[in-house]
C-alpha cells in the first residue's frame, strides 16, 4: 500500500491525472489491446479529470483504445438530468477527450430490470479483460462508490438504498430539495472494485480525515468500506495535509519520507 501525501486539492488532482497518463502510456494501448479504466464521479475527481484534459489537449494522452467503466448511477432520473452520473462524466470529461462512447460504460438507472442490469455490468467487465486500474474517491464515512457502511466486502454491482448521510449530503446538487434526491442507487460492489489490479483512491479535505484514518490506521472493518483496500496488493492512497489530520505523527513523517520514491511514479515519460 502507498500513500501519497500532497499540500492540496489541486496537487492530488495533477498527481493522480499524472499516474493515470503514465499508466495508459506504459501499457502501450491499440485496436486490439484496450487500457481498461475504472472511474467515479463526485468533487474530489474534478481536479484529476481538468488535468487529463489538459494532458490530452497537449498530446501527451490519448483515449482512443481506453475503455472506461463507471462506479455507480442514481436509480430514476433520466440519463440528460444534469445530475446524472452520465451527464457528469460527459460534462467533465468524455466530450472533451477522444474517448469513443462505445467504450464508456456507465450503469442505466432506468433499465427495465435493474437486478439484470447489475448483474450485465459484471460481465462486460468480465468481457473486457477486467480492470486495469480503478480511480475511486470515498465519503466522509468511508464509503466507497455507494458501498454505504454495513456493506458486504464481498458485494458485487448490485442495487442500494442510499444512507440518509449520503442523501443530505446530495442535497446540494439538487437545489438543496432533499424530495429530489434520488433515495436509491447502483453501485459495483467493493470485490469488483478489489478485482482491479491496481486501485487509486483519491481523498481530500479535513471532513474525509477520520475516514483517511480508519482505511490507513485500523483494521479491515465493513462498516468503513474504503478499509477493504488494505488488503489489496496494489492500492495507492492519494491524499491533501488536511486529509491526514486524525493520522499519528509518525505515520505522515514515514509516508512523507517515502515521497522522493512515489514522486517517480509520475515524472513525464520519454515521448515516442
Amino acid at each position: 500500500m502507498k500513500l501519497i501525501i500532497l499540500n492540496d486539492y489541486d496537487q492530488v488532482g495533477e498527481w493522480a491525472a499524472k499516474y493515470i497518463r503514465n499508466k495508459i502510456r506504459r501499457f502501450n494501448p491499440g485496436p486490439d489491446r484496450f487500457f481498461i479504466l475504472g472511474l467515479p464521479t463526485g468533487g474530489t475527481p474534478l481536479g484529476c479529470y481538468k488535468k487529463l484534459i489538459e494532458f490530452y489537449k497537449k498530446g501527451e494522452i490519448s483515449f482512443k483504445y481506453v475503455k472506461t467503466f463507471n462506479m455507480d448511477e442514481y436509480v430514476g432520473i433520466a440519463r440528460n438530468h444534469p445530475e446524472s452520473y452520465h451527464s457528469f462524466m460527459w460534462n467533465n470529461l468524455f466530450k472533451h477527450i477522444d474517448i469513443k462512447s462505445e467504450n464508456t460504460h456507465i450503469l442505466d438507472g432506468n433499465a427495465p430490470n435493474l437486478v439484470e442490469e447489475c448483474d450485465s455490468f459484471e460481465e462486460k467487465i468480465k468481457a473486457a479483460g477486467g480492470i486495469d486500474l480503478f480511480v475511486g474517491g470515498i465519503g466522509p464515512d468511508g464509503h466507497i462508490a455507494f458501498n454505504e457502511p454495513g456493506s458486504s466486502l464481498l458485494s458485487r454491482t448490485r442495487v442500494k438504498t442510499l444512507a440518509q448521510d449520503t442523501i443530505l449530503a446530495n442535497a446540494r446538487f439538487f437545489d438543496g430539495d432533499l424530495s429530489k434526491v434520488p433515495t436509491m442507487a447502483l453501485t459495483v460492489g467493493v470485490a469488483t472494485v478489489m478485482d482491479a489490479r491496481e486501485v487509486m483512491i483519491l481523498i481530500t479535505g479535513v471532513h474525509k480525515a477520520f475516514a483517511l484514518y480508519k482505511a490507513i490506521e485500523e483494521g479491515v472493518n465493513h462498516m468503513w468500506t474504503v478499509s477493504a483496500f488494505q488488503q489489496h496488493p496494489q492500492t495507492v492512497f492519494v491524499c491533501d495535509e488536511d486529509a491526514t489530520l486524525e493520522l499519528r505523527v509518525k505515520t505522515v513523517k514515514y509516508f512523507q519520507g517515502m515521497m522522493h520514491v512515489h514522486n517517480k511514479l509520475v515524472d513525464p515519460l520519454p515521448s515516442k
